[in-house]
């Protein structure tokens, strides 16, 4: 039998690879990766103006100046601003960058209590302009059906119903319509927060003193026939409805606190609307259940910077968009009314890492 040249070359080289694998020392384990931080409390704002302190302020600037949050982690793999935390373990981030830190390897998170904050339109109906709402549900605004109003049945209020129904103000006859789903609750329409600690949330800041101005009431005035939207700023309960289109007007107000109605089953009354919330509320149900975050640590503050709808007899493009001056006053209710929650959490974590405010403590097992 011939041997090649070109086999004999290989057979030298697989021995002294062989020989030399032999003689190298193995290799050593893998590191063991670092203790991860526990981190306590997370406060989420939506935008920023700017930087994040010294200049014109948006959502998140009152709590990193008021707060200190100080420092800077600057590393985390996809985040676009940097997490920013204090001496006290407070940490704060904008929405955008929710995500990169959730999947950040270094943070343990199923302990964490969350604070989404925002400013929003309120329900003239329900609130005044700088007033803070504890939402006990979030509702989805975005995915639905519409007819133009022009040409919808004459016994219709509006063109907007649900995926699923065949009118307004019905729930999907065929939720499988819209999706994988065994019933209209698993549509993803409504999430609900942990009504306990909401409750408690609420009991504890519902006489902090918003700061009311003078522009603030000679806004109000324009409100006859609308008594709360006549009070100055106030805490109360009350849901936020997120949709990312931007809408205003009487009508629209009225399909919002109908849609808030149908997708709490009656629990739920509408009184702020966002553009962000629902994809918050979405993402934390999703990290929840991939064991990320405790869905029931999670709150929800949104504050008053305009009215949903114009004032009697004015016209709805004299007022969209107009936050001014509700939204210094929303920035400030914002802080003023989530703070207490916070510091109360930090300051008595011995009591709050285990048992979740407004819940039974956990029993002792034998």
């Amino acid at each position: 039998m011939r041997i090649s040249s070109r086999s004999v070359r290989a057979a030298l080289l697989l021995g002294a690879s062989v020989t030399a694998a032999a003689a190298e020392p193995p290799l050593p384990p893998p590191a063991q990766p670092a203790a991860r931080i526990a981190v306590r409390m997370v406060v989420v704002a939506n935008f920023e103006n700017g930087q994040d302190r010294g200049d014109k302020p948006g959502e998140y600037q009152l709590w990193v100046e008021r707060e200190h949050l100080d420092e800077t982690i600057g590393d985390v793999r996809g985040a676009t601003r940097g997490i920013r935390r204090n001496a006290d373990g407070l940490y704060g981030l904008l929405l955008r960058d929710l995500d990169a830190f959730v999947l950040d390897p270094r943070f343990d998170l199923t302990r964490t209590y969350w604070l989404f904050t925002g400013i929003s339109g309120a329900d003239p109906n329900v609130a005044s302009v700088g007033s803070a709402a504890w939402a006990r549900w979030v509702v989805n605004g975005d995915e639905l059906r519409e007819f133009d109003d022009r040409e919808i049945p004459a016994d219709w209020p509006y063109g907007l119903f649900a995926i699923g129904a065949l009118k307004p103000n019905a729930l999907p006859s065929d939720p499988n319509s819209f999706g994988e789903a065994e019933s209209a609750d698993d549509l993803g329409m409504a999430y609900r927060m942990n009504p306990a600690l909401t409750q408690w949330a609420y009991a504890l800041t519902r006489t902090v003193k918003i700061p009311d101005t003078p522009a603030l009431a000679g806004q109000r005035k324009a409100w006859k026939g609308y008594p709360n939207a006549q009070k100055p700023p106030f805490v109360l309960l009350g849901e936020t409805l997120g949709a990312r289109r931007y809408w205003h007007g009487p009508a629209r107000t009225h399909w919002a606190e109908d849609w808030v109605k149908l997708w709490t089953h009656g629990q739920g009354q509408f009184v702020m609307t966002n553009m962000e919330s629902q994809d918050a509320a979405r993402m934390m149900a999703e990290f929840g259940k991939l064991g990320y975050v405790d869905p029931q640590r999670v709150l929800v503050l949104r504050t008053a910077s305009n009215p949903s709808m114009p004032p009697p007899g004015v016209d709805p493009l004299a007022t969209i968009g107009d936050e001014a001056p509700g939204q210094l006053a929303a920035y400030e209710a914002n802080y003023r009314v989530g703070v207490p929650v916070i510091r109360e959490i930090l300051a008595h974590w011995d009591r709050y890492e285990n048992t979740v405010p407004g819940s039974a403590p956990a029993k002792n097992k034998d």
